[in-house]
């Protein structure tokens, strides 16, 4: 499925308060109107965490709330950035000069890496561009942020970017739980870690099956490669790598490289100084995370009468796996999880690259408000900190559209 352009709509700016608010916002900025404004929605995993980048199809979907942007095109060659969160400072640059810093996260460089990237097809370069700030991105959130439509999840794949809608059971409900820890994924190596355990995990097992190991970088090349199913790959994970973790000599003397090569060709710039890597656990869970994605598309297509459990049990297994197995989650996640659980949700597990951030719960309709409330006085209001935030932390949510365009009628 090609990627198209996001829609256009025309709105009345007086019906909508919130693109109203941002037009007051910039012309006191600016001193002018906006020219035009853009809807980014938020996006949920429901499962399928981190195995985009190592080649596997994810099943995520856009949600209702969003972000919205006021732009208007400017002659001069300066690009002039403003957020109304008045923590986030001004910023301005040269579009011939864009420096970005993949050091020190800030919040105008995700404005800046698409000016790196513009003159390609919009879902494939955000995905490119991103890598611009040092993150080793899969391309899931910007798939989903273009594709989506209102009603149904995506089962979206990659090479080609397609995308398959995926019904969701009409008796569940999906609650959003910010679990108040927050993790750049940008701002730290764990992510980028993550990535080269998989890419080093796929070199390993190519190798070892007789493969050309070293034109492959994804978990699903050795499948391809081989022929065989999930389970298959499984197997053979248990075959040829050890639970123990690998040191940077042992990965070089396996793959018959030196250190130096091993450093040049195969590691991220920030993750050159990593001496040790786990690469049994990681391929473990890409290639079973891989079959639930599979198997929650299957129940989901065929709606049987214990739909909302199935799901909830893969959502669960998901969790398992993303801690155990992936070691991506944090205490305050894995609680938050267990209180989900604990209060009605047939399955809750992290979302997103986790260490901090979201969980995601299926929840059967009929038990949403007494999950609500029950979820608001377990984990945010014995917490001080996690009360004041608890209004914008805890949410039902429902499919929601793409990405759009508005001009004022």
């Amino acid at each position: 499925m090609a990627t198209d352009a996001p829609s256009t709509l025309r709105v009345q700016l007086v019906e909508q308060p919130r693109l109203q608010k941002l037009k007051e916002m910039f012309l006191s900025k600016f001193g002018t109107a906006p020219e035009f404004y853009v809807r980014a929605p938020g996006r949920v995993n429901l499962i399928g965490e981190h195995i985009d980048y190592c080649g596997y199809a994810v099943l995520p979907m856009a949600i209702e709330q969003d972000i919205l942007i006021a732009v208007k095109p400017v002659k001069s060659q300066v690009v002039q950035l403003a957020n109304t969160d008045s923590s986030y400072l001004d910023f301005s640059t040269n579009v011939n000069n864009v420096q970005i810093n993949k050091t020190k996260p800030q919040w105008h460089n995700y404005f800046l890496c698409g000016l790196k990237g513009i003159q390609v097809e919009l879902a494939e370069i955000c995905t490119k561009s991103e890598r611009y700030i040092g993150t080793e991105g899969g391309g899931m959130d910007q798939s989903i942020s273009f594709l989506a439509e209102e009603g149904t999840a995506k089962l979206i794949e990659f090479s080609p970017l397609r995308a398959t809608d995926v019904k969701l059971p009409s008796g569940a409900a999906f609650v959003i739980a910010h679990s108040c820890v927050e993790m750049n994924k940008a701002a730290t190596s764990h992510y980028n870690i993550r990535v080269m355990e998989c890419r080093l995990a796929t070199k390993l097992l190519a190798k070892s099956k007789g493969l050309d190991w070293k034109d492959m970088s994804r978990l699903h090349d050795v499948q391809s490669g081989l022929g065989v199913s999930l389970a298959d790959m499984l197997t053979v994970v248990e075959a040829v790598l050890h639970p123990e973790p690998y040191s940077t000599e042992e990965i070089s003397k396996c793959l018959g490289i030196s250190l130096e090569e091993l450093r040049s060709q195969g590691l991220s710039q920030n993750t050159q100084d990593v001496s040790t890597f786990k690469l049994y656990q990681r391929a473990k869970h890409v290639y079973s995370e891989a079959a639930r994605v599979l198997e929650f598309k299957k129940i989901c297509n065929e709606a049987p009468a214990d739909a909302i459990q199935l799901l909830g049990e893969l959502m669960n297994q998901s969790h398992i796996s993303c801690r155990e197995m992936y070691e991506c989650s944090c205490p305050e996640l894995d609680r938050l999880v267990d209180i989900c659980l604990q209060f009605g949700a047939t399955g809750s597990r992290l979302t997103g690259a986790g260490w901090g951030g979201c969980t995601v719960s299926m929840v059967p309709t009929d038990k949403l408000n007494t999950f609500m409330k029950n979820v608001g006085k377990a984990y945010y209001q014995t917490n001080v900190q996690r009360l004041a935030l608890e209004n914008n932390s805890l949410f039902a949510t429902k499919p929601g559209s793409g990405a759009l365009v508005f001009v004022e009628a």
